[in-house]
Protein backbone atom coordinates (compact mmCIF):
# COMPACT_ATOMS: atom_id res chain seq x y z
CA UNK A 1 0.00 0.00 0.00
CA UNK A 2 1.30 3.43 -0.90
CA UNK A 3 1.71 5.75 2.08
CA UNK A 4 3.75 8.77 1.01
CA UNK A 5 2.98 12.28 2.29
CA UNK A 6 -0.52 12.87 3.58
CA UNK A 7 -2.85 14.23 0.88
CA UNK A 8 -4.35 17.63 1.75
CA UNK A 9 -8.03 17.24 2.56
CA UNK A 10 -10.43 18.78 0.08
CA UNK A 11 -14.00 19.90 0.61
CA UNK A 12 -16.62 17.44 1.81
CA UNK A 13 -20.18 17.03 0.61
CA UNK A 14 -22.67 14.96 2.64
CA UNK A 15 -25.30 13.08 0.61
CA UNK A 16 -28.38 11.60 2.27
CA UNK A 17 -30.97 9.65 0.28
CA UNK A 18 -34.12 9.75 2.40
CA UNK A 19 -37.31 7.73 2.26
CA UNK A 20 -40.23 7.43 4.64
CA UNK A 21 -40.92 8.97 8.04
CA UNK A 22 -39.32 12.38 8.58
CA UNK A 23 -38.62 11.53 12.23
CA UNK A 24 -36.05 8.94 11.14
CA UNK A 25 -33.65 11.54 9.78
CA UNK A 26 -33.69 13.97 12.74
CA UNK A 27 -30.94 12.23 14.84
CA UNK A 28 -28.78 12.02 11.72
CA UNK A 29 -29.11 15.76 11.05
CA UNK A 30 -28.63 16.63 14.73
CA UNK A 31 -25.33 14.74 14.81
CA UNK A 32 -23.71 16.35 11.77
CA UNK A 33 -25.03 19.75 12.91
CA UNK A 34 -24.45 21.42 9.56
CA UNK A 35 -20.69 20.86 9.78
CA UNK A 36 -20.50 20.27 6.02
CA UNK A 37 -22.64 21.12 3.00
CA UNK A 38 -25.41 18.52 2.91
CA UNK A 39 -27.83 17.51 0.18
CA UNK A 40 -30.90 15.43 0.99
CA UNK A 41 -32.60 13.60 -1.87
CA UNK A 42 -36.10 12.72 -0.67
CA UNK A 43 -37.36 9.72 -2.61
CA UNK A 44 -40.67 9.81 -0.74
CA UNK A 45 -41.50 13.46 -1.51
CA UNK A 46 -42.41 13.96 2.15
CA UNK A 47 -43.40 17.53 3.02
CA UNK A 48 -42.42 16.99 6.66
CA UNK A 49 -38.95 15.85 5.60
CA UNK A 50 -38.65 18.96 3.44
CA UNK A 51 -39.62 21.21 6.34
CA UNK A 52 -37.21 19.47 8.72
CA UNK A 53 -34.22 19.50 6.34
CA UNK A 54 -34.71 23.15 5.44
CA UNK A 55 -35.00 24.05 9.14
CA UNK A 56 -31.36 22.93 9.44
CA UNK A 57 -30.40 25.15 6.51
CA UNK A 58 -29.56 22.14 4.31
CA UNK A 59 -30.31 21.54 0.64
CA UNK A 60 -33.48 19.54 0.00
CA UNK A 61 -34.33 18.03 -3.37
CA UNK A 62 -37.52 16.21 -4.31
CA UNK A 63 -37.00 14.20 -7.51
CA UNK A 64 -40.77 13.67 -7.83
CA UNK A 65 -40.53 9.89 -7.68
CA UNK A 66 -38.71 7.08 -5.91
CA UNK A 67 -35.37 6.90 -7.72
CA UNK A 68 -33.83 4.22 -5.53
CA UNK A 69 -30.50 4.67 -3.75
CA UNK A 70 -27.98 4.66 -6.61
CA UNK A 71 -29.91 7.13 -8.75
CA UNK A 72 -30.56 9.25 -5.67
CA UNK A 73 -26.83 9.49 -4.96
CA UNK A 74 -26.09 10.29 -8.59
CA UNK A 75 -28.72 13.03 -8.57
CA UNK A 76 -27.06 14.64 -5.56
CA UNK A 77 -23.62 14.41 -7.15
CA UNK A 78 -24.88 16.08 -10.31
CA UNK A 79 -26.49 18.87 -8.28
CA UNK A 80 -23.30 19.55 -6.33
CA UNK A 81 -19.56 19.62 -6.94
CA UNK A 82 -19.49 15.91 -6.23
CA UNK A 83 -16.50 15.14 -8.42
CA UNK A 84 -14.25 17.87 -7.03
CA UNK A 85 -14.56 16.95 -3.34
CA UNK A 86 -14.94 14.00 -1.01
CA UNK A 87 -18.44 12.63 -0.53
CA UNK A 88 -19.94 11.14 2.62
CA UNK A 89 -22.83 8.81 1.87
CA UNK A 90 -25.01 8.78 4.97
CA UNK A 91 -28.19 6.81 5.51
CA UNK A 92 -30.96 8.85 7.13
CA UNK A 93 -31.11 6.31 9.97
CA UNK A 94 -27.34 6.48 10.60
CA UNK A 95 -25.67 8.72 13.16
CA UNK A 96 -22.07 9.95 13.14
CA UNK A 97 -20.87 13.20 14.66
CA UNK A 98 -18.61 15.84 13.13
CA UNK A 99 -15.58 14.60 15.08
CA UNK A 100 -16.06 11.08 13.74
CA UNK A 101 -16.29 12.41 10.21
CA UNK A 102 -13.00 14.27 10.62
CA UNK A 103 -11.28 11.11 11.85
CA UNK A 104 -12.58 9.26 8.82
CA UNK A 105 -11.22 11.99 6.58
CA UNK A 106 -7.80 11.71 8.20
CA UNK A 107 -7.72 7.97 7.46
CA UNK A 108 -9.05 8.44 3.93
CA UNK A 109 -6.22 10.81 3.03
CA UNK A 110 -3.45 8.94 4.82
CA UNK A 111 -2.97 6.53 1.89
CA UNK A 112 -3.09 7.44 -1.78
CA UNK A 113 -4.80 4.24 -2.92
CA UNK A 114 -7.70 4.23 -0.43
CA UNK A 115 -10.93 5.00 -2.27
CA UNK A 116 -13.32 4.86 0.66
CA UNK A 117 -13.51 4.35 4.41
CA UNK A 118 -16.23 3.45 6.90
CA UNK A 119 -16.54 3.47 10.70
CA UNK A 120 -17.46 0.64 13.02
CA UNK A 121 -21.21 0.60 13.52
CA UNK A 122 -23.54 -0.30 16.35
CA UNK A 123 -27.20 -1.14 15.90
CA UNK A 124 -30.10 -1.82 18.25
CA UNK A 125 -28.90 -5.41 18.72
CA UNK A 126 -25.19 -4.72 19.04
CA UNK A 127 -22.28 -4.46 16.59
CA UNK A 128 -23.06 -4.54 12.89
CA UNK A 129 -20.68 -6.13 10.43
CA UNK A 130 -19.33 -3.42 8.12
CA UNK A 131 -16.66 -5.23 6.03
CA UNK A 132 -17.65 -8.23 3.87
CA UNK A 133 -15.81 -10.34 1.26
CA UNK A 134 -16.57 -9.30 -2.30
CA UNK A 135 -19.28 -11.69 -3.61
CA UNK A 136 -18.01 -14.34 -6.00
CA UNK A 137 -19.02 -17.83 -7.15
CA UNK A 138 -15.98 -19.38 -5.44
CA UNK A 139 -16.66 -17.47 -2.25
CA UNK A 140 -20.28 -18.57 -2.25
CA UNK A 141 -19.25 -22.23 -2.49
CA UNK A 142 -16.95 -21.72 0.50
CA UNK A 143 -19.83 -20.17 2.41
CA UNK A 144 -22.14 -23.05 1.47
CA UNK A 145 -19.83 -25.46 3.28
CA UNK A 146 -18.94 -23.17 6.18
CA UNK A 147 -15.42 -22.40 4.94
CA UNK A 148 -15.57 -18.62 4.56
CA UNK A 149 -12.25 -18.24 6.41
CA UNK A 150 -10.60 -19.49 3.20
CA UNK A 151 -12.09 -16.72 1.06
CA UNK A 152 -9.24 -14.48 -0.15
CA UNK A 153 -11.36 -11.91 -1.99
CA UNK A 154 -10.92 -8.28 -0.85
CA UNK A 155 -13.54 -6.86 1.47
CA UNK A 156 -16.03 -4.14 0.61
CA UNK A 157 -17.67 -1.76 3.08
CA UNK A 158 -21.41 -1.36 3.51
CA UNK A 159 -22.80 1.95 2.30
CA UNK A 160 -24.78 3.15 5.32
CA UNK A 161 -21.88 5.44 6.30
CA UNK A 162 -19.27 5.55 3.54
CA UNK A 163 -16.75 8.32 2.92
CA UNK A 164 -15.51 8.34 -0.69
CA UNK A 165 -12.40 10.14 -1.89
CA UNK A 166 -13.11 12.67 -4.62
CA UNK A 167 -10.26 11.43 -6.82
CA UNK A 168 -11.61 7.89 -6.65
CA UNK A 169 -15.12 9.03 -7.48
CA UNK A 170 -13.83 10.90 -10.51
CA UNK A 171 -11.84 7.84 -11.59
CA UNK A 172 -14.47 5.14 -11.01
CA UNK A 173 -17.54 7.16 -11.94
CA UNK A 174 -21.14 7.32 -10.79
CA UNK A 175 -23.14 4.56 -9.15
CA UNK A 176 -24.85 2.03 -11.41
CA UNK A 177 -28.53 2.94 -11.39
CA UNK A 178 -29.62 -0.59 -12.25
CA UNK A 179 -29.22 -1.25 -8.53
CA UNK A 180 -32.42 0.13 -7.04
CA UNK A 181 -31.61 -0.80 -3.45
CA UNK A 182 -28.60 -2.76 -2.09
CA UNK A 183 -25.33 -3.81 -3.78
CA UNK A 184 -24.75 -0.42 -5.40
CA UNK A 185 -21.88 0.31 -3.01
CA UNK A 186 -20.52 -3.21 -3.56
CA UNK A 187 -20.54 -2.74 -7.32
CA UNK A 188 -18.85 0.66 -7.04
CA UNK A 189 -16.09 -0.74 -4.83
CA UNK A 190 -15.56 -3.74 -7.10
CA UNK A 191 -15.08 -1.32 -9.99
CA UNK A 192 -12.67 0.69 -7.82
CA UNK A 193 -10.69 -2.43 -6.87
CA UNK A 194 -10.31 -3.25 -10.57
CA UNK A 195 -8.63 0.14 -11.01
CA UNK A 196 -6.19 -0.43 -8.15
CA UNK A 197 -8.05 1.33 -5.33
CA UNK A 198 -8.68 -0.18 -1.90
CA UNK A 199 -11.17 0.24 0.96
CA UNK A 200 -10.40 0.61 4.67
CA UNK A 201 -12.45 0.03 7.78
CA UNK A 202 -11.72 2.53 10.58
CA UNK A 203 -12.77 0.59 13.69
CA UNK A 204 -11.66 3.28 16.15
CA UNK A 205 -14.43 5.55 14.80
CA UNK A 206 -17.82 4.52 16.15
CA UNK A 207 -21.22 5.27 14.65
CA UNK A 208 -24.81 4.13 15.05
CA UNK A 209 -27.06 2.64 12.38
CA UNK A 210 -30.67 1.87 13.19
CA UNK A 211 -31.04 -0.30 10.06
CA UNK A 212 -34.05 -0.97 7.82
CA UNK A 213 -34.94 2.69 8.05
CA UNK A 214 -35.58 3.22 4.34
CA UNK A 215 -36.47 -0.16 2.93
CA UNK A 216 -40.08 -0.79 3.90
CA UNK A 217 -41.36 -4.15 5.08
CA UNK A 218 -38.86 -6.96 5.69
CA UNK A 219 -40.18 -8.99 2.75
CA UNK A 220 -39.71 -6.00 0.44
CA UNK A 221 -36.16 -5.39 1.70
CA UNK A 222 -35.26 -9.04 1.25
CA UNK A 223 -36.67 -9.07 -2.27
CA UNK A 224 -34.51 -6.06 -3.20
CA UNK A 225 -31.46 -7.55 -1.49
CA UNK A 226 -31.56 -10.84 -3.39
CA UNK A 227 -32.45 -9.21 -6.71
CA UNK A 228 -29.51 -6.83 -6.39
CA UNK A 229 -27.30 -9.78 -5.50
CA UNK A 230 -28.29 -11.48 -8.76
CA UNK A 231 -27.69 -8.31 -10.77
CA UNK A 232 -24.26 -7.87 -9.19
CA UNK A 233 -23.11 -11.42 -9.88
CA UNK A 234 -24.42 -11.38 -13.46
CA UNK A 235 -22.69 -8.05 -14.11
CA UNK A 236 -19.26 -9.08 -12.80
CA UNK A 237 -19.18 -12.83 -13.52
CA UNK A 238 -21.57 -13.34 -16.43
CA UNK A 239 -24.29 -15.95 -16.92
CA UNK A 240 -22.02 -18.90 -16.15
CA UNK A 241 -20.83 -17.23 -12.96
CA UNK A 242 -24.43 -16.65 -11.92
CA UNK A 243 -25.30 -20.30 -12.52
CA UNK A 244 -22.43 -21.39 -10.26
CA UNK A 245 -23.25 -18.76 -7.64
CA UNK A 246 -26.93 -19.72 -7.67
CA UNK A 247 -26.10 -23.42 -7.33
CA UNK A 248 -23.91 -22.61 -4.31
CA UNK A 249 -26.70 -20.55 -2.76
CA UNK A 250 -29.17 -23.40 -3.22
CA UNK A 251 -26.71 -25.92 -1.81
CA UNK A 252 -26.00 -23.79 1.25
CA UNK A 253 -29.68 -23.08 1.86
CA UNK A 254 -30.58 -26.77 1.52
CA UNK A 255 -27.86 -27.80 3.98
CA UNK A 256 -28.96 -25.22 6.50
CA UNK A 257 -32.60 -26.14 6.14
CA UNK A 258 -31.72 -29.78 6.82
CA UNK A 259 -29.32 -29.17 9.70
CA UNK A 260 -30.83 -26.26 11.62
CA UNK A 261 -33.42 -26.53 14.32
CA UNK A 262 -37.04 -26.11 13.33
CA UNK A 263 -37.16 -22.58 14.74
CA UNK A 264 -34.21 -21.45 12.56
CA UNK A 265 -35.13 -23.33 9.41
CA UNK A 266 -37.54 -20.78 7.94
CA UNK A 267 -34.82 -18.35 6.83
CA UNK A 268 -32.95 -21.05 4.90
CA UNK A 269 -36.15 -22.28 3.27
CA UNK A 270 -37.05 -18.74 2.23
CA UNK A 271 -33.57 -18.22 0.76
CA UNK A 272 -33.84 -21.47 -1.17
CA UNK A 273 -37.18 -20.34 -2.60
CA UNK A 274 -35.71 -17.04 -3.82
CA UNK A 275 -32.75 -18.64 -5.55
CA UNK A 276 -34.69 -21.59 -6.92
CA UNK A 277 -36.61 -18.93 -8.79
CA UNK A 278 -35.00 -15.76 -10.09
CA UNK A 279 -34.69 -13.05 -7.43
CA UNK A 280 -34.88 -10.41 -10.17
CA UNK A 281 -38.10 -11.92 -11.49
CA UNK A 282 -39.60 -12.21 -8.02
CA UNK A 283 -38.84 -8.55 -7.33
CA UNK A 284 -40.44 -7.53 -10.60
CA UNK A 285 -43.58 -9.35 -9.52
CA UNK A 286 -43.49 -7.56 -6.16
CA UNK A 287 -43.04 -4.13 -7.72
CA UNK A 288 -40.07 -1.86 -7.02
CA UNK A 289 -42.29 1.10 -6.18
CA UNK A 290 -42.96 -0.29 -2.73
CA UNK A 291 -39.52 0.40 -1.27
CA UNK A 292 -37.04 3.23 -1.05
Amino acid sequence: MSTGPEIPKRGLQVVIVAYGDAATIRPCLDAIAGAHPTTVIDNSSNSQTKQLVESYGLDYHDPGKNLGFAAGVNTALKLTAGFTQDVLLLNPDAVIDAAGIERLRERLHKNHDVACVAPAQEGPSGSDRVAWPVPSPSGQWLEAFGMTALDTKPVFLIGSILLIKGEALADVGLFDERFFLYAEETDWQMRAFAKGWSAALVPEVKAFHLGAGTGGHRSVRRSHFYASEELLVRKHYGSSGWLSYRAAKLTGAALRAALRSRSRRADAVERFRYFWNSPVRLRAELGSSRAG
